[in-house]
């Protein structure tokens, strides 16, 4: 949206920060490491200011909402600061008006997907995220988000089937849901709009092949979901589901809302009602309070669910969350041994999922050469970015979705050999079969 609002007034999006006049970076505020990165990038581009006094410097997003005033105070060079419900404002701030304030922390904000604000797509073609929903209602206590983001608000579902209809209209063929709280979609609207619904609706879209759910809550994954996903052949049979630990004590610490006892049966249903099925968890270690025994059961947990996809995340100890303040906090050192057995369980765990599909017939949606001009796509358990891949033997052009032969498997990755010649291939939209016409 940021950059739908600067190409519409005329500016050119420039990706050398040498032939920039504006420099902007878009900030994120939620753990260490995220914000460490930012004001590494921030500095970066001071420092390109500082050899151009001309360029303009503006900094958005989650960190200058959490920390406004104390970056307006520490980075002089910064010509304006826009929060994360304030980046509208981005074309005047292009067009060389100075902000006078940075804009400060003063409550959470969020600005939700809408007609008015255009939209400029990044990333393949052929793919897309669709985001149907800011902020979240959930008091985890390790959690800086509800503060920044603010309250779930859901957009309305022609709001959102409209901006699917325009991206199918313009190529893409995956979708990938996206929101703060995914399940929780709709239950602000009081008009049964539902995840489920929504799912549904967008199912009917014509061209449209994939569907893939981010960010779900283990709380609100409710049987007419699961029913839906199990139902509709381009909702794909992945669910990304962080559910963060499995002993009971940390989960009530956590504020949760569920025991371990509790997870292991909602894995259990969704594995039993969704065939074939990829579950993406995540975890974190080192909370506060966590114990040997505490990690001992949550790597046993990992060790018998096996997760198809899994994260783990070393806890991060943000200010202004209830977590932060709570005693028997864990060592970095700790923290760091800790995420090393459990990251080196799931790649055994993650060698042993792939090795299994050797020699097996599966579906990639092709996503070009990388950067050493090897073909690769993706299954539709593989989310992009964030999981593996499959490198590709053959020809086929990006976009298509076409049946290969697994040849080999790696931790983390797959090779395959493409079925037939992409162009000899008709694939059906509607039903992703595909015909081979007979030699002529």
């Amino acid at each position: 949206m940021m950059l739908g609002l600067i190409v519409r007034d005329g500016a050119e999006i420039v990706l050398d920060p040498e032939a920039a006049d504006v420099l902007i970076v878009n900030t994120c505020g939620f753990i260490g490491d995220a914000k460490r990165e930012s004001i590494d990038a921030i500095l970066a581009l001071a420092r390109e200011k500082a050899a151009d006094p001309r360029k303009r410097l503006v900094v958005t997003g989650c960190l200058v909402q959490r920390y406004g005033g104390e970056l307006q105070a520490a980075l002089p060079e910064v010509d304006a600061f826009l929060g994360t419900g304030d980046f509208v404002r981005l074309p005047e701030v292009v067009a060389g008006k100075r902000l006078t304030e940075a804009t400060s922390y003063r409550g959470a904000a969020h600005v939700l997907p809408h007609a008015a604000i255009p939209r400029v797509r990044t990333g393949h073609f052929f793919s897309a995220y669709l985001k149907v929903s800011e902020g979240c209602d959930h008091t985890c206590s390790f959690c800086i988000i509800p503060q920044i983001r603010g309250q779930h608000e859901s957009r309305p579902l022609a709001s959102v089937l409209a901006e699917a209809q325009a991206l199918v209209a313009d190529g893409v063929i995956e979708l990938n849901l996206v929101a703060q709280d995914l399940t929780a979609y709709g239950r602000d609207l009081r008009d049964g709009t539902s995840l489920s619904k929504l799912l549904s609706a967008l199912a009917r879209l014509d061209g449209l092949r994939w569907i893939r759910l981010l960010y779900t809550y283990p709380q609100h994954i409710t049987e007419e979901l699961l029913e839906t996903i199990a139902s509709e052949d381009k909702i794909c049979p992945y669910i990304d589901m962080p559910l963060q630990h499995v002993s009971d004590r940390l989960l009530r610490s956590m504020r949760r809302e569920r025991n371990g006892a509790a997870l292991r049966r909602l894995i259990q249903r969704i594995r039993k009602r969704i065939a074939g099925v990829a579950i993406r968890t995540a975890f974190i270690v080192g909370f506060p309070g966590e114990t040997n025994d505490d990690f001992a059961e949550l790597l046993r947990f990992v060790v018998e669910t096996r997760f198809e996809r899994l994260g783990v995340f070393r806890y991060s100890r943000e200010e202004g969350t209830a977590a932060a303040a709570l005693p028997h906090q864990v060592s970095e050192a700790v923290k760091r041994r800790r995420f090393d057995v459990l990251m080196r369980a799931q790649a055994a765990i993650a060698a042993q999922l792939n090795e299994h599909m050797v020699g097996s017939e599966q579906t990639v949606l092709v996503c070009g050469e990388d950067d050493r001009g090897r073909l690769y796509g993706r299954l539709s358990s593989q989310a992009p970015e964030i999981d593996g891949v499959v490198y590709l033997e053959g020809q086929a052009l990006p976009g298509t979705i076409v049946p290969v032969w697994v040849t080999a498997a790696s931790t983390y990755d797959l090779r395959a050999k493409i079925a037939a010649p992409a162009a000899k291939m008709v694939i059906d939209r509607a039903t992703d079969s595909l015909y081979i016409p007979p030699p002529l």
